[in-house]
């Protein structure tokens, strides 16, 4: 299969890329390559088997939520550039806001 350069530089303008003649003429080649390469998979007979959401047989290991001693709030306060004593106080982002 190959991609139209259109196609490819439609995928760069998405990505917001910008690239130049020279490198769309590259990367439409390389991209072509490489969907080719993926669609030798359509020729594999897959009707035995069975859908995986990973190749290895692995599980999740979780450990046990258990409380922990952490820091005191003066001591995670201590490097803030900026604090009320209890809080850090940053700039608001979302809007104005009178704390910060």
């Amino acid at each position: 299969m190959t991609l139209a350069r259109q196609d490819v530089a439609k995928v760069a303008m998405l990505a917001r890329l910008e690239l130049s003649d020279a490198e769309l003429d590259t990367m439409t080649s390389e991209l072509s390559k490489i969907v080719g390469f993926v669609s030798l998979l359509d020729e594999l007979d897959t009707a035995a088997v069975p859908p995986l959401a990973h190749p290895l047989d692995t599980q999740n290991v979780f450990r046990d939520d258990e409380p922990a001693p952490s820091l005191t709030t003066a001591a995670a306060l201590q490097s803030a550039p900026r604090h009320d004593g209890e809080f850090f106080l940053v700039p608001a982002v979302l809007g104005e806001s009178g704390a910060a």
